[in-house]
């Protein structure tokens, strides 16, 4: 049992690539919490997929025991968490377990966009937050001007901001006695009913269920009947403990601890994220103000290539969603594509996530149909209809008017890049909200809808501004526009996996670019095939993809011109029939190119 002025809890927090793992690495090699023959780089970053892109996905939890300067033993439970803006949920979530937060700056780049964005949610939970300077082994690091960013762009105080080197070890033994000494204790009673928090879930195929907790009041041991305040499940616990990033059993978790509990529980779902959990027999008062659940973004179908794969998509699809609770599917039937699924995703990046999940881990291949967001549809009777598939586009006489979901975007790059990060934003149908400076940097701030921003905004800012720029965004609601469904026709039949919403101002620019590029993209049959962009009944764009042809004149030699003519109508008649009844092969890569829109 660990008195509660001993224990400290908190998360690192940063932009992407600032250093939060690393620095996460060397606090557990600095306390010998693993031996330095089991340490490995990016100790906390579990999946394959993390380590390979290099990046945080969910938010990974130790337990570290430090002897501070004083002589007296701490228990510090770090939360390492993601800095991408799609995983931003699992920040806000890892936020509420804990009471402080190191923020990690790179002495050499300064504030970035994510880290605003992160900061703000350790602001709103009230955290004691202690800026951290990393990276100052490298040649080009400026602690005094960031520090000043900081305190410029931030508001915080960086004047005692720790210098760091997470790759080096300099600084370490700083940031755990700052650690200590600055960041608050928890509060609990101990005598309290038990209250304790669901921060994460996730599967384990031994254990079932493994549940995140954080105990606010009370305390929990193994044998107890526990209840789930959301949906009233009643459980046995079977075992409880610590991670050190292994499991590690212990025989209780007090108040202001960070554990886990198993209580043979089958599916994720019946533990919901947020929840409040308390003893059956002595509940406790009131519960936690929970979190507001996850919203998908992004939606896409997901088609196995082989039809024949659907079942096994099903299997990977559930286990999936077992482990990913921000990530929702339905099933859907497409004419070109077969059966399939229709997901929403947080963002691009979480989809793709997910994609290389399916294919890497149960070897199903993919395809994607174009990311779609909801819109709002607005009936002329008076009712609304969310608009997840551009193809279940009811028909327009009855729609008075379409709304499209809008985000603000907040962007700093270097003042070069200005003018095209603007430009971009401009021609993506943005309105400037504010333009501020802070040093060197812009900080800009639009209004962007976002179908614009899901297909390849992020990659256009990224090579506009040489990867100088940074970007972070939150849903602003909906407004209406004029939109409008574009259809494309392969030989007058409609393709469904390739409609799209786009504005009537863009369609004309998106249609034709879009023909041309199926015409490329098309193997030519034996008869002549239009590709179409369609809005309603009106052609916008057209294409005409040529035959091959037999040349059946070449028998003739001199003679009568009639003769040629008679055997080249006969071929036009059968080139016509075999238009009418001809069917359309688009190739799978077809459909993925198709939908890479380009500039």
């Amino acid at each position: 049992m660990t008195d509660l002025k001993h224990i400290r809890n908190f998360s690192i927090v940063a932009h992407i690539d600032h250093g939060k793992s690393t620095l996460a690495d060397r606090l557990i090699q600095e306390t010998n919490t693993v031996a330095s023959r089991d340490m490995k780089e990016q100790m906390l970053d579990s999946m394959d997929i993390e380590r390979e892109r290099g990046i945080t996905i969910k938010a990974n939890t130790v337990r570290i025991e430090y002897t501070a300067a004083d002589g007296e033993d701490y228990v510090l439970n770090l939360i390492d968490t993601p800095g991408h803006v799609d995983f931003a949920y699992e920040v806000s979530r890892s936020m509420r377990a804990v009471e402080g937060s190191l923020l990690v700056v790179d002495s050499t780049q300064g504030v970035e966009a994510q880290t605003l964005a992160n900061v703000y949610q350790a602001i709103e939970a009230d955290h004691e937050i202690v800026p951290v300077l990393n990276k100052i082994d490298l040649p080009a690091t400026d602690c005094d001007r960031v520090a000043e960013q900081i305190e410029d762009v931030i508001g915080i105080d960086a004047s005692g901001a720790i210098r760091v080197s997470a790759k080096t070890g300099e600084g370490i033994k700083e940031t755990l006695e700052a650690i200590v000494t600055q960041l608050p204790a928890p509060v609990g009673d101990r005598d309290a009913p038990l209250k304790a928090m669901l921060v994460d879930s996730w599967y384990d195929a031994y254990l079932g269920v493994i549940v995140l907790v954080r105990i606010m009041d009370g305390v929990l041991k193994k044998g107890d009947t526990i209840t789930m305040m959301q949906n009233g499940s009643k459980h046995g616990v079977d075992r409880i403990g610590v991670f050190r990033p292994e499991m590690a059993v212990v025989d209780e978790l007090g108040p202001g601890e960070i554990g886990f509990l198993t209580a043979s529980i089958k599916q994720v779902r019946d533990t919901k994220v947020g929840d409040t959990i308390t003893h059956d027999k002595k509940p406790c008062a009131a519960a936690l103000p929970g979190f507001k659940p996850s919203v998908p973004v992004v939606f896409c179908g997901l088609f196995p290539v082989d039809s024949a794969e659907f079942e096994d998509l099903r299997d990977a699809i559930e286990k999936l969603s077992l482990n990913d609770a921000s990530f929702s599917s339905e099933m859907e039937t497409s004419a070109a594509l077969g059966f399939g699924f229709r997901c929403g995703f947080l963002g691009l990046l979480h989809l793709e996530v997910i994609r290389d999940r399916i294919e890497r881990e149960y070897d199903i291949e993919l395809i994607t149909t174009a990311p779609s967001v909801i819109y709002h549809v607005y009936m002329k009777d008076g009712e609304m209809a969310e608009l997840h598939n551009p193809a279940d586009m009811p028909d327009l006489t009855f729609v008075d008017h379409l709304e499209e979901p809008r985000i603000k975007a907040t962007i700093l790059v270097p003042d070069e890049y200005l003018g095209d990060v603007l430009k971009l934003c401009q021609d993506r149908r943005g309105i400037q909200m504010e333009l501020t400076y802070a040093g060197t940097r812009a900080m800009v701030v639009y209004d962007l809808p976002l179908n614009e921003v899901v297909f390849d905004f992020y990659d256009r800012l990224k090579s506009v501004t040489k990867g100088y720029a940074s970007f972070d965004y939150q849903m602003m609601g909906y407004r209406q526009d004029h939109l409008v469904k574009m259809s494309i026709l392969v030989n007058d039949e409609p393709v469904d996996a390739l409609s799209t919403m786009v504005h009537r101002d863009r369609a004309d620019m998106r249609g034709r670019a879009m023909v041309e590029k199926l015409k490329d993209l098309i193997p030519r049959h034996m008869f002549k095939i239009p590709i179409q962009a369609a809005i309603g009944g009106k052609v916008i764009a057209r294409e005409t993809l040529s035959a091959m042809r037999k040349d059946v004149t070449a028998k003739c030699y001199g003679g009568d011109a009639s003769r040629k003519r008679k055997l080249l109508d006969k071929q036009k008649a059968g080139k016509k029939k075999m238009r009418q009844f001809g069917k359309v092969d688009i190739p799978q890569e077809a459909f993925i190119s198709a939908l890479k829109m380009d500039g």
